[in-house]
């Protein structure tokens, strides 16, 4: 096996001990963290595929630059773990691609760490300024690894973790570990589909989300139905949270929902 890879975890114990008692971080919505990692070497991809999948984390694995500026393009990764050789190009030129896009579109713009063989004090300035956020030389350890993308992913605004279970939105409160839901301090009973439906609006607050994006989140991708029953899960639950009072649930003709907090 490649000296390279990242298989040397000697005294490594400590820090999987404390990495298991952090808590889970996930994207804003709910959904699993989304991870673009751009290597072509098989088992260093499997180990850390296997390493970031423990932590409840989606991996989605490119082999070569072009390869990785598609997957970045419909993927939309929350970070990205890229190898400065690639078979291809370097990785200091995918990164420049990819800045661009982001560009494009500020907000995807995504936390990039560097993973190179070369150690030297010109080769990690060449790295960050190119726009790396981050720095790390084979071999490495796994669990320095995850701390490391937990670091940068707690940087954005589009994660959180089990600590911000409770979400307030005005006078709306949401406690995602014990399923309680309040407005204005008055509990409200809410289905499981109605409870997931406004974890997602409260995830997203002020944002205006489609049917098809509400149905992708909140009914998962294979679902079979029709963007109208989202319009029936929303009905059901502006009843029991809007109902004599000032409306937080708004349609937005021709497009989809938002909720947003009563001024």
């Amino acid at each position: 096996m490649p000296s390279d890879l990242p298989t040397q975890i000697v005294d490594s114990g400590r820090r999987r001990a404390v990495l298991a008692k952090l808590p889970r971080m996930y994207r804003a919505d709910g959904s699993p963290i989304r991870v673009l990692l751009v290597d072509d070497e098989a088992v260093l991809t499997d180990l850390v595929s296997l390493a970031l999948g423990y932590e409840g984390w989606v991996v989605d694995v490119a082999t070569n630059g072009r390869e990785a500026v598609q997957r970045y393009r419909t993927e939309r990764p929350d970070v990205v773990v890229l190898d400065i050789m690639l078979p291809d190009m370097d990785g200091l030129s995918v990164l420049r691609q990819l800045r661009s896009f982001s560009q494009a579109e500020p907000e995807s713009g995504t936390p990039t760490l560097f993973l190179t063989a070369r150690d030297s004090v010109d080769d990690r300035i060449m790295g960050l300024t190119a726009g790396g956020d981050d720095y790390m030389t084979k071999p490495f350890s796994l669990e320095e690894l995850v701390a490391r993308l937990r670091g940068l992913l707690r940087r954005t605004a589009h994660v959180v973790s089990d600590d911000d279970s409770r979400i307030t939105i005005g006078g709306l409160f949401l406690d995602e570990r014990s399923y309680e839901v309040s407005r204005d301090g008055e509990p409200v009973a809410l289905t499981t589909t109605e409870f997931e439906l406004l974890r997602y609006f409260m995830r997203n607050p002020k944002r205006v989300l489609s049917r098809a994006q509400i149905l992708d989140r909140v009914w998962n991708y294979d679902f079979a139905g029709k963007a109208s029953i989202v319009d029936l899960y929303v009905s059901y639950l502006r009843k029991k949270i809007d109902a004599d009072r000032a409306p937080m649930i708004h349609t937005v003709r021709g497009v989809g929902y938002v909720l947003r907090p009563v001024e």
